[in-house]
């Protein structure tokens, strides 16, 4: 699994792309941990809730997107903010979606983290021969 490149802003702000929205958006950060059994990526994306995210899996790229709405923080003034308001987007291209059980993905949020599980495909598990 590849990624774009760490973008050097504090706010990871995406700077360029999709300019046909007047929203921000922001890139969240993201684990992704192997298992036997398949990839995890744990994406942060607080103020997102479960029918704002869409994950779309297409052509070998996982899509990740979440939208915030920022009425309910409109009209605060913080002595000081290190998070900003807006809605989060990251792209991933898969490099050996072959190795996948893409019809088996699965996301859940939690507590503003959303998990996404990219199966094996069982021909990829590791397994132990018994010998007779």
């Amino acid at each position: 699994m590849t990624t774009q490149p760490e973008l050097t802003s504090k706010e990871k702000e995406v700077a360029s792309g999709e300019r046909t929205r007047r929203e921000r958006y922001f890139v969240p950060d993201v684990d992704i941990l192997e298992t036997e059994d398949a990839l995890l990526l744990y994406a942060d994306m607080p103020g997102a809730s479960n029918d704002t995210i869409r994950i779309d899996l297409a052509d070998g790229v996982l899509h990740i997107e979440g939208d915030v709405s920022a009425r309910d923080y409109e009209g605060l003034t913080p002595a000081y903010t290190e998070y900003n308001v807006g809605n989060w987007v990251r792209r991933f291209t898969l490099a050996d979606t072959h190795r996948l059980a893409a019809d088996k993905v699965s996301a859940r949020l939690t507590n503003g983290v959303l998990e996404v599980r990219l199966p094996k495909a069982e021909r990829e598990k590791a397994r132990r021969i018994p010998v007779h």
